[in-house]
């Protein structure tokens, strides 16, 4: 008898341990603001990472859509299970050297199961996921952070570009301009279907110091295009 109580015991201590160190989704989708800046939840948004909808025992490198992974990404043959994913998230570059994520990974272990959690919740379509990824598609990140280009207000929809000696001369449709200094007035593009509409390129503060900003065209033809010299 004593033998099988301290089976027992040990089979519930087991047993409360693997509870304690499963992941809690709701807390996953906190932590996965951290990833929202690179990592869209939708299917096919990628950003400057591949979008991480259906992630769940996915092929790594494998997603049609994206097409800027890595020859490591491609060539891993790595399944995204738990294991795996925890692996990867704990050290991208120790997991899987050479890949192109700069991340330099999360060292705690709870943090890490959480997020596992919420991705595999997230995937797989179950109760808790919806209001989970709602919460962290919400919070801060690019989810939030980049406009829907097309739809733009006037004091962002640019008109016209003029370039004297190192400064640039933006004018935006609300017939207002500002002047930046060449090196603080970046240009990008945004094919999406969340970019701008052709010859409507979008300025935006580029969040940093000084009077940085990023003029978004539609494609990159329009860029030297668009601009003209004149003093």
């Amino acid at each position: 008898m004593k033998r099988i109580g301290v089976a027992l015991a040990v089979l519930l201590i087991q047993s409360v341990s693997s509870h304690a160190d499963e992941g809690d989704p709701a807390r996953g989708a906190k932590v996965f603001r951290a990833c929202a800046a690179c990592h869209s939840l939708d299917a096919n948004r990628n950003l400057t990472g591949p979008s991480l909808s259906g992630i769940w025992n996915r092929k790594s490198g494998e997603l049609a859509s994206f097409s800027r992974y890595s020859d490591a990404m491609k060539k891993s043959g790595v399944i995204w299970n738990e294991k795996n994913l925890d692996a990867y998230l704990k050290n991208p570059a120790a997991f899987m050297p050479g890949n192109h994520m700069t991340f330099p990974g999360i060292p705690d272990d709870k943090a890490r199961a959480d997020i596992v959690a919420f991705l595999k919740d997230s995937s797989t379509g179950t109760a808790d996921a919806k209001s989970a990824q709602n919460q962290a598609g919400d919070m801060g990140g690019m989810h939030r952070g980049v406009p829907k280009l097309k739809t733009i207000e006037a004091s962002a929809r640019v008109k016209s570009i003029t370039y004297c000696r190192d400064t640039f001369t933006v004018t935006t449709a609300d017939g207002k301009s500002r002047e930046f200094w060449e090196r603080n007035l970046r240009f990008k593009t945004d094919s999406s279907d969340e970019g701008p509409d052709k010859s409507a390129p979008a300025i935006l503060a580029a969040g940093m110091m000084g009077d940085r900003a990023s003029i978004i065209f539609a494609e990159p033809d329009e860029i030297s295009r668009f601009i003209t010299h004149g003093c």
